[in-house]
């Protein structure tokens, strides 16, 4: 009974996964048997016969040949020529169309429109019916988009700005950019030297050397109000890590150093299972509890991810980090009891209203009518 309800049970998506595998394997190993992708694929014969049905069903160039008494199955690549020009495997084209649906994370940005373009082109080269297929793979595969900032949905300048921007760095062209920083609540003029764009924590950020401060800054591309391009042209003369902001959980590129903070026995599972950064290490104690040492800078990001853990997470060191997470906690702790004084003054007030409100009617059952002996 156990085998038959595992078969019943068994999620389509798994035969999707599967068939998706098999169109892989006949084209990596060029000729191959059912009995050789049986075993492989782990399931029976009979499973593989339906599958390479259903796949040529879809339109796949699949067909078989008959070698030393033993049918061998083969992709024809015939049908498919274009996909050689570009340098594609029909398995790398399908890979990368149904990937669309990561991309797809980076709805709302200046590249959208660009990305399904270029998805639009794709369809081109395979069939209806392979699309209709591989239109089922995305179901088994999904990336949650993160929160996108609202400018950048609601702002059609931000792709003027980020053409302008990216025209600016490949050029290595100077720039004056308007930007209103939400620390200082102004906007101030600034001659930047355009590095890098990012795109980070649903929005894209400018990366560049500003010769004012000598120092490389970074900036939201939809508080720029304003940009010129300068006829003047710089050389690079900062270093710019491929990992631009390599110690920071965030966007930043503040200078490391060195924390370590101890989790509960509850969430050390959970804390344990994940690469929070490139330089944590984890120790464990004998109360089932874990510490975590990283190399990082003391941002935002930091300071975020450790109160996401509430009590269950506490800062071994450094001390004014310790502090930090105190003063976010205490904070918290007064904004909550100054809500709650406000509820009970409320309740209260309606409680005296009620009260006065409130006929004379006595409670329990009605005995006015009774006749007294």
């Amino acid at each position: 009974m156990g085998l038959l309800y595992l078969r019943h049970s068994m999620p389509r998506n798994a035969e999707v996964i599967r068939q998706w595998n098999i169109l892989r394997e006949i084209e990596a190993s060029h000729w191959t048997t059912i009995n050789e992708l049986a075993r492989k694929m782990e399931v029976t014969t009979r499973t593989i016969r339906r599958d390479l049905e259903a796949l040529q069903l879809a339109g796949f160039p699949l067909f078989d040949e008959l070698i030393e008494g033993k049918r061998h199955w083969k992709l024809d690549a015939r049908p498919l020529k274009l996909l050689g020009n570009v340098g594609f495997t029909l398995s790398e084209l399908c890979a990368l169309y149904f990937s669309r649906t990561v991309l797809e994370a980076l709805s709302g940005t200046p590249f959208s429109q660009d990305l399904h373009n270029a998805f639009l082109k794709l369809e081109t080269v395979l069939t209806p019916r392979m699309r209709q297929f591989l239109d089922r793979l995305p179901t088994v595969l999904q990336a949650k988009a993160e929160p996108i900032k609202k400018k950048i949905i609601d702002s059609g300048k931000l792709e003027e700005t980020v053409a302008k921007l990216l025209d600016a760095t490949l050029r290595r062209r100077q720039t004056t950019i308007f930007y209103h920083s939400f620390s200082s609540n102004r906007t101030k003029e600034y001659l930047v030297e355009p590095y890098r764009l990012v795109y980070a924590e649903g929005g894209l950020y400018l990366v560049a050397y500003v010769p004012e401060y000598a120092e490389m800054r970074t900036f939201a591309t939809e508080r720029v109000k304003h940009l010129s391009l300068l006829d003047t042209t710089f050389e690079p003369t900062q270093g710019l890590s491929q990992e631009l902001f390599s110690h920071s959980l965030g966007i930043n590129q503040g200078k490391p150093e060195s924390v370590k903070i101890e989790f509960a026995e509850r969430v050390a599972p959970y804390v344990r299972e994940r690469e929070w950064h490139p330089s944590q290490r984890i120790s464990e104690h004998p109360d089932g509890s874990v510490s975590v040492s990283l190399q990082v800078c003391l941002d935002r990001a930091l300071t975020r991810w450790i109160l996401g853990f509430g009590p269950l997470a506490r800062v071994v060191s450094p001390s004014h980090l310790a502090e930090r997470i105190v003063g976010e906690l205490e904070g918290a702790r007064e904004r909550y009891a100054l809500q709650a004084d406000l509820d009970i003054e409320n309740n209260t007030k309606k409680q005296d209203s009620s009260d006065h409100s409130v006929s004379s009617i006595p409670y329990g059952p009605d005995t006015s009518k009774e006749e007294r002996p």
